[in-house]
């Protein structure tokens, strides 16, 4: 069954004090268009988790976003001894006592270029990487999950505006062969109407070509069939489970022009009403397989 564009994942989970939250967003589009948005160490994964989108969502327009949240364990500095001791021992020729208004501030010192060292976060990003990639494949897991149930409520829809056109041609393949002999009485009735008192009889070979002329003109039996078989081609790819929505968009525009090539030829208000219902219900498909993927 075909799946809609339309869904949303999430996961959370955490790996070496990293707590992460990722959420993705799908919507219709005519192709793949993903936006990724990463905490900047992670900005080396970005193609990565691209790829991994595009392999697995194939077609719509993707928002991924991910937030994380370090432990203190993490985001603790490190306290460089060495260089501490360094500045410590210079120091340690100051005669504070001489001086009252000198003093050492361990608050000062820790303030002092290269005693603390922010953690290495090249080094956690390397280490939660495959968590991250984890969670970002569970969070497609559900968006591909949500995608399937809205893409069996577009099915449904599909199918039945299908039913709508197929009862439409069916009055309009019933109506057809009684529109070229209506025209026939028509045209004997007005041809005698206006021949009435004068000396000239009907013409029967004439009125043969001219019903003729009008029947091979107004002949749409050809459209019928070719909007026949779009039709059970439309509902096979529906059931399909391949991303058909190009395909399906494609078979639309035609089953639109062959409805409309119906309209022009029939020549009939009975026909020419059964093709405003068909336009109707191929329009609303058209409407409804740009959200198909």
């Amino acid at each position: 069954m075909i799946r809609s564009m339309t869904g949303f994942g999430s996961a959370s989970g955490s790996a070496d004090g990293v707590a992460f939250d990722v959420e993705i967003r799908s919507v219709n589009n005519r192709g793949f268009k993903g936006s990724i948005r990463l905490p900047d160490m992670w900005g080396a994964a970005e193609a990565d988790i691209d790829g991994l989108l595009r392999n697995r969502l194939v077609r719509g327009s993707v928002t991924l976003s991910v937030r994380m949240r370090l432990s203190s364990d993490q985001t603790g500095h490190t306290v460089n001894m060495v260089v501490l001791e360094r500045y410590l021992k210079q120091l340690e020729g100051l005669d504070i006592q001489a001086n009252p208004t000198l003093r050492i501030d361990l608050a000062g010192l820790m303030q002092l270029p290269g005693v603390c060292e922010p953690p290495a976060m090249d080094d956690v990003a390397e280490k939660t990487l495959p968590a991250l990639m984890g969670l970002v494949d569970e969070a497609i897991t559900g968006v591909l999950q949500m995608r399937q149930q809205e893409g069996q409520k577009l099915a449904d829809d599909l199918l039945a505006r299908c039913d709508e056109v197929d009862a439409a041609m069916a009055e309009v393949a019933t109506r057809a062969p009684d529109v070229v002999k209506d025209y026939r009485d028509r045209l004997v009735v007005r041809i005698g109407e206006l021949l009435e008192g004068v000396r000239v009889t009907n013409d029967d070979e004439a009125i043969a070509r001219e019903v003729a002329f009008f029947a091979d003109r107004c002949d749409i039996a050809e459209e019928i069939q070719r909007l026949t078989t779009h039709i059970e081609q439309f509902r096979t790819d529906v059931q399909a489970n391949d991303a058909a929505g190009r395909k399906l968009d494609f078979i639309a525009q035609e089953m639109l022009r062959e409805a409309n090539t119906i309209g022009s030829k029939a020549n009939d208000v009975s026909i020419a009403g059964q093709v405003v219902t068909m336009k109707a219900a191929i329009d609303r498909i058209k409407e409804q397989v740009q959200n198909a993927e």
